[in-house]
């Protein structure tokens, strides 16, 4: 194998494909990156969860493929000087690093032991920008819970329905819901499950544009995400996910269209006595025009408030304070509607128009008065 290519494009594909390697695995070959050169040049990693494959030009003057320990293949690309890189392996696998007046010699590994990611039809998916699923990721993921005992909830609902796109997390304490609407290609209503870590590394790689697509083909067992040359291959979990639906409320009496930034500006300075060692969740009081919110710690007390629309009645509802910041950090638009019933009903945070979006944060029970 030979070929040559520029270091910059190198060293973007490696970093993206990396994420999906294995950092300590039994198997050794899955600590490393299979480079494939045929017409073009191919890269991949693969942990038996995520496998990651980025195509791209080169100049290729012999065909072949070979395994390289990923850590160190990417600290020599990342290391190299600004110019063409020349990648030669031979047949014991002994492989030649050159860029400028550098040069390593790598012991690769074959790539018959390197194994095969799922292969994932295309014959059915759904086509949004690449804009799009960034958003609706990283206005969701936030929710994923870290729980194992429940692998189910370590990942996100995605639900297509004729031609909308609905993404859910929830972790017990919260649940974020995102809706858009997709070009379906002739893909029948169906829900699944995608491991969070996935959809991290999902809104990582994928352009942060209107003008570029992301194609999303679901199969029972794996899902395949194709953008732009790049091929992300996952795992789906399985289990019941939560009947989201019938956990949110909607006999909410208390409907307020608040200021989000206000409001974030409020807790955040309330939150300054909070740390992991210092817990407490924070009083939130809606009264009349005002909305005063407090903290108590061992360190001290905090109070702020911030003008809000009025309220007819007064609630008293606690807080984790870092759940409602994510929630209220994650809003799209300026204002929201907030929408209570009780100090134990859960808060739930929508548009002021549609159903783009929601946002569910349980409360916390208050101690007496403090």
């Amino acid at each position: 194998m030979k070929f040559t290519c520029e270091k910059a494009v190198l060293n973007e594909a490696i970093s993206i494909c990396i994420h999906a390697v294995a950092t300590k695995s039994t198997i050794a070959v899955l600590e490393g990156l299979l480079i494939t050169a045929e017409d073009e040049l191919t890269l991949c990693g693969y942990n038996f969860k995520t496998g990651i494959k980025k195509t791209f030009p080169a100049e290729i003057s012999e065909k072949g493929s070979i395994v390289l320990n990923a850590k160190i293949f990417s600290d020599i690309v990342r290391k190299l000087p600004d110019d063409m890189v020349e990648i030669v392996c031979d047949d014991h696998y002994m492989t030649t690093i050159r860029c400028g007046l550098s040069e390593f010699n790598l012991i690769g590994a074959s790539p018959a032991e390197f194994p095969e990611l799922p292969n994932v039809e295309k014959s059915q998916g759904i086509k949004l920008s690449c804009k799009l699923l960034r958003s609706m990721i990283d206005h969701t993921v936030f929710a994923v819970s870290d729980n194992e005992n429940k692998p189910i909830h370590t990942g996100s609902l995605f639900e297509i329905t004729g031609n909308q796109l609905t993404v859910v997390s929830v972790d017990g304490y919260r649940l974020a819901m995102s809706q858009e609407e997709v070009e379906n290609d002739k893909t029948e209503n169906l829900s699944f499950v995608v491991p969070g870590e996935t959809l991290k590394e999902i809104s990582r790689i994928i352009p942060d544009s209107e003008d570029k697509a992301v194609h999303i083909y679901p199969e029972k067992k794996h899902a395949l995400f194709e953008v732009e040359g790049t091929l992300v291959t996952t795992r789906l979990l399985e289990g019941e996910f939560l009947n989201y639906r019938n956990a949110i409320p909607n006999d909410c009496t208390t409907k307020l269209e608040i200021n989000v930034k206000s409001i974030i500006d409020c807790v955040e300075r309330v939150s300054l006595i909070i740390s992991e060692r210092l817990k407490n969740p924070i009083r939130c009081c809606f009264e009349g025009n005002s909305l005063k919110i407090s903290c108590v710690t061992s360190l001290g007390r905090a109070y702020d408030e911030c003008t809000i629309e009025n309220c007819p009645e007064k609630i008293e509802i606690g807080f984790n304070n870092r759940y409602l910041l994510d929630a209220l950090r994650a809003c799209p638009e300026e204002k929201v509607v907030l929408e209570l019933k009780s100090s134990l009903s859960p808060c739930v945070i929508r548009p002021v128009e549609g159903t783009k979006f929601l946002y569910m944060v349980l409360p916390v029970r208050l101690k007496a008065d403090a």
